[in-house]
């Protein structure tokens, strides 16, 4: 890693900042100027002392890193266990000799984990996917030659929700920078079993057909398409298909990508399920408190659980089952069960339930040594309603730190933004209220400030008549009203016309402008999003992710323009 762009002494906070010389950025820009940025998420990385109560500490102060670092490292846990299951995965999988190296530190009690995830998706799913593991995996080396600990990247899948829906398209932009959606027909149990346990089947090879001739042709594309090929395959579980392509990208860095679904990992947290089956609801009641808590600071808490709510689902024969406190014990579906009997079948079966995502992070941050975890804007805000639960767990709350924001454009669009001085969110809403203000900047001059000159003239005249009116005859006072408005309009409908006109004069400024805003924000959205992270790939091929790695800053608060 480049030293410029990590420079920092041991007593201070990790850091990865943008410095001038760094070719990858071109422009910098405080996330609070977007207008879709949630308050919570400007105030934690700008004015944290506002929301410090939501939270365990500060990831921008030293002293919130060496404390947490000492109460993980202090905190038990089976070590040994979770590399065995580490182990066996990473082994079926084939991944890296790096991730399995970097899995085997995990034995050492100080060795410490820097933790991300993502939902399970098709093709490696959007880029803030590729954005969150390379947030990792810097700042755990970051920490590592800070604070001189063995500090690992891991990557969670998580792979036990079952809205299919949310996993199974992925979108690129083809050749003219159009958004193409590619989408996987329903496989056997979507909907209602959990992604993790879903087959592939003959589907998937047109899904990759599609996604083929939807992307530009480039040097890359065909290694690109043989790699997904390998993973994305007929016979593959869905969730094992993403982590092994995650494996492939990123384990070389020593990213160890972790199936949380995976049932032999459950005996290792069943403890967590028993206390929550014991004090059915507690957990619920802590995050509505913590809810009331973030309104009274002026932030919308994440999630509002029902008074009924049990942290855990039941993964039966017909599918992933919320489950329900009643008076006689549990409801999972239409079956209500003795409160008993689901606290044993939990106990000897643990593999049987899973997390919700109030009791999630408590799990994963029970299995690894998680001193920080890197987390998108909704993870954020859930996490600021956990803090209760974790201590009502015993397990310790780890520091976030809110991943890499960026936009990936090519040297054509940094060329036109740069030309023409847009602000970068200008390109954002949908439709063409930018360009037009861009168009208007490039009429000659004169123009604008003759047809402002022609109102005010009009209104100031008819002001005239209006005032000697009332003299003459007191009811053509409207009239007057009237033919200023239809003055005005006429106006109005001349100055769209010289637009018009000059869309037409200035016809490749339009294609340049529709172009980059395509790249930037597909259909109004913001790129890291929406596009997944096939298309990137086939544009810049593996040395995407070297890139980012070696040069892409991370201070909080800031949304970085890339030229990769």
């Amino acid at each position: 890693m480049p030293a410029q762009s990590d420079a920092s002494s041991p007593s201070s906070a990790p850091s990865a900042s943008a410095t001038p010389t760094n070719i990858l950025v071109r422009e910098t820009i405080d996330l609070k100027r977007f207008p879709w940025i949630r308050p919570l998420i400007a105030a934690y990385s700008s004015n944290f002392q506002s929301v410090s109560s939501l939270f365990a500490g500060n990831p921008a102060e030293a002293d919130a890193w060496t404390s947490t670092i000492a109460r993980v490292q202090q905190s038990p846990r089976d070590r040994a266990g979770l590399h065995k299951v580490l182990t066996a995965q990473l082994e079926r999988r084939n991944a890296h000799k790096h991730a399995r190296a970097t899995a085997a530190r995990l034995t050492d009690p100080t060795t410490v984990a820097i933790v991300t995830g993502q939902q399970a998706g098709m093709f490696g799913g959007p880029l803030y996917t590729l954005l969150k593991a390379v947030t990792a995996i810097r700042l755990a080396r970051k920490v590592s030659a800070t604070y001189g600990i063995s500090a690992i990247p891991i990557f969670w899948v998580e792979a036990e929700d079952h809205d299919w829906d949310e996993v199974k398209t992925a979108r690129v932009l083809d050749a003219e920078m159009a958004l193409r959606e590619i989408t996987l027909d329903d496989l056997e149990g979507a909907g209602t079993h959990p992604v993790s346990s879903l087959m592939l089947d003959d589907g998937i090879g047109d899904a990759l057909a599609a996604l083929e001739s939807s992307l530009a042709q480039t040097e890359f594309t065909d290694d690109l398409m043989a790699r997904l090929r390998t993973h994305y395959r007929p016979g593959q579980l869905m969730g094992t298909a993403f982590a092994s392509w995650i494996d492939d990208l990123l384990g070389r860095y020593g990213l160890v990508v972790f199936e949380a679904s995976d049932p032999a990992a459950k005996p290792l947290v069943a403890s967590l399920f028993a206390r929550e089956l014991e004090a059915p609801c507690r957990t619920a009641h802590h995050a509505t408190e913590t809810g009331v808590a973030m309104r009274a600071l002026g932030h919308d808490p994440q999630v509002e659980p029902a008074d009924d709510s049990v942290a855990l689902f039941y993964l039966g024969d017909t599918g992933r089952q919320s489950i329900k406190r009643r008076e006689e014990g549990f409801a999972t579906g239409d079956a209500v069960r003795p409160q008993a009997d689901v606290q044993q079948e939990a106990s000897e079966h643990p593999e049987r339930f899973s997390p919700n995502v109030l009791l999630r992070p408590v799990v994963q941050d029970k299995l690894f040594p998680t001193i920080c975890y890197v987390a998108g804007p909704s993870e954020l805000a859930y996490q600021a309603q956990l803090g209760a639960i974790y201590q009502d767990f015993g397990v310790e709350v780890p520091l976030l730190y809110p991943r890499a924001n960026a936009t990936l454009i090519d040297s054509a669009a940094a060329r036109f933004l740069q030309k023409y001085d847009l602000p970068f969110e200008s390109l954002q809403p949908h439709d063409e209220s930018a360009l037009n203000r861009l168009l208007e900047s490039q009429l000659p001059p004169g123009v604008e400030e003759a047809l402002h000159a022609a109102s005010d003239e009009i209104r100031a005249r008819i002001e005239v008549l209006k005032a000697a009116m009332p003299g003459i005859d007191p009811t053509l006072v409207g009239a007057a009203d009237t033919t200023l408005e239809h003055m005005q309009k006429t106006l109005k409908a001349l100055h769209a016309k010289i637009i018009h006109a000059s869309k037409r004069k200035h016809e490749t400024l339009r294609r340049q402008f529709t172009r980059t805003q395509s790249l930037a924000f597909p259909d109004g959205h913001p790129q890291e999003r929406i596009v997944d992270l096939a298309f990137f790939l086939n544009r810049y091929g593996q040395a995407l992710c070297d890139r980012l790695i070696e040069g892409l800053p991370l201070d909080m608060g800031k949304h970085y323009v890339v030229v990769p």
